[in-house]
């Protein structure tokens, strides 16, 4: 049996990286949650119940849980999913089978204070926070997104003033071409 290497924090973090910009590519959405005021071992034990399944039974879920991190958790999702919608206009939610793909959380910044302890000691107190990362994906496969709709339709449009531009090569064709432009942005103007 081989001992598990353990791999260096640098590593950890350029892979989650790299797992964030790789669902901004294949149809997925990714919400953050920072500086959330709770310990990041209370938060995952939230997040292990939430990652692989459905975005609607994860919000049952999340519902009914009693631990303060599942409401945390439970808005972010929320998030994600509006997130989603806004991201892919044309699809229909219940049609998209929505899944949380992966969730992870880190630890965030801790606060440090002093705790009075009996013979004039001091224990230190550390109040942790985390970052909660969510991914969120679509099993059916979904059209481009909105953003690559609209740089079609512009692509379009566009053609005809290339063909407009084509023709005015001389230096009077370009001015006539401006006085175009200028008369058609004065029509649509009215």
């Amino acid at each position: 049996m081989e001992a598990a290497v353990k791999q260096r924090r640098s590593v950890v973090k350029k892979k989650k990286k790299e797992a964030a910009l790789k669902a901004s590519f294949d149809g997925s959405v990714v919400a953050k949650l920072r500086n959330v005021p709770t310990s990041p071992r209370k938060m995952r034990l939230v997040a292990d119940l939430v990652r692989g399944i459905k975005a609607n039974a994860a919000l049952a879920l999340l519902k009914y849980q009693p631990q303060s991190g599942a409401k945390k958790i439970e808005k972010l999702l929320l998030s994600a999913i509006s997130d989603w919608q806004i991201k892919y206009p044309n699809e229909r939610l219940e049609d998209a089978d929505l899944v949380v793909k992966d969730i992870f959380v880190d630890g965030g910044r801790i606060l440090k204070r002093l705790r009075p302890a009996p013979q004039g000691r001091a224990h230190r107190v550390r109040k942790r926070s985390n970052h909660i990362t969510l991914v969120l994906a679509s099993l059916n496969g979904v059209a481009a997104p909105a953003t690559e709709v609209k740089k079609e339709e512009t692509k379009s449009k566009s053609v005809e003033g290339e063909k407009k531009e084509a023709k005015a090569k001389s230096p009077k064709a370009k001015t006539a071409a401006k006085t175009e432009v200028k008369k058609a942005t004065k029509k649509s103007e009215k």
